[in-house]
């Protein structure tokens, strides 16, 4: 692809070190690039402390009596059970709208109470929780099982089971539940379990940054489903919106600093930088001689 203004850009800045996760990390590389930015815990392994998402989500939805607390996100889905593995879809993508997914609340809420959990309306496709059972349960990410196995990623900790037990009631329950009649009558995908993600509380003493930063997650669709196309498409239009406003203040000498994330790896560019050589590569963008000519200092 030809990305001209992210190409220019990544010239007036300085790479930083390319940081790698391993394949079994719980969380992706933008997780763990946002969790930075806000000071929190990144998850970025099995031994690593996970980022509690909900209760910093709970924290901005529902206010500071929540601080205390341990959450997690709870993400309505569809398991697909196959010969060998189940697999589970983006819960997106199964068309939940507002009052769907608060009818969907009301019916689950009796039974995750009775396990000391109290559910809060979020959106569509995620609901907050709060209780003791999510302190010290460790969660994959829901981008990193997206379309994937389960098995591997299922929540481990010492109230893992009691939440399993919780899945398969769920899974009880919905199978006859005039709810997925009504869902399977239109034609609509079933959902038929649920997913735990985002998992903890906040840590002591916890302050978030005066400036949060800019997340541009476009590309985060089409590169977990796969669409190439519309990956490149999406490329293609942040190139020339975004990325082209980045480019401008760079060039003016605004002080930024560009996170770029893939499914295993991420990498950082700080700047501008500082000195005839970033002059000089303002005003040569898209030179091959200046290509060579930096690769050789």
């Amino acid at each position: 692809m030809e990305l001209p203004n992210l190409l220019q850009l990544s010239r007036l800045l300085r790479p930083g070190a390319r940081r790698p996760l391993e394949e079994d990390s719980p969380a992706l590389p933008h997780e763990c690039a946002l969790a930075h930015a806000l000071g929190l815990p990144e998850g970025e392994s099995l031994d690593a402390a996970p980022t509690p998402w909900a209760a910093w989500d709970a924290l901005q939805w529902l206010g500071a009596g929540t601080r205390e607390l341990a959450w997690a996100w709870i993400s309505p889905c569809h398991w697909q059970v196959g010969s060998s593995h189940i697999a589970m879809g983006d819960p997106r993508a199964l068309g939940l709208d507002d009052a769907e997914s608060r009818a969907l609340l009301d019916i689950l809420a009796p039974f995750f109470k009775d396990d000391g959990i109290e559910l809060h309306y979020r959106s569509p496709d995620r609901w907050l929780a709060s209780g003791e059972v999510f302190r010290p349960l460790r969660a994959a990410s829901l981008d990193r099982v997206i379309g994937r196995s389960i098995d591997t990623w299922m929540p481990q900790g010492p109230s893992a089971n009691q939440l399993r037990r919780l899945q398969t009631e769920t899974q009880m329950l919905l199978y006859t539940h005039a709810f997925s009649e009504a869902r399977q009558g239109r034609g609509a995908q079933a959902i038929n379990s649920f997913w735990i993600s985002g998992c903890g509380a906040l840590p002591k003493g916890w302050q978030a940054p005066q400036e949060l930063p800019q997340v541009v997650d476009d590309l985060r669709q089409p590169a977990l489903t796969g669409d190439w196309g519309a990956w490149a498409a999406t490329w293609k239009r942040l190139d020339a919106g975004p990325v082209a406003e980045w480019l401008r203040a760079a060039r003016q000498g605004t002080g930024l600093e560009l996170t770029l994330c893939g499914e295993l790896a991420l990498q950082s560019w700080h700047g501008p930088r500082n000195g005839w050589l970033s002059k000089l590569a303002g005003q040569w963008q898209g030179s091959n001689t200046f290509r060579q000519a930096l690769a050789s200092l």
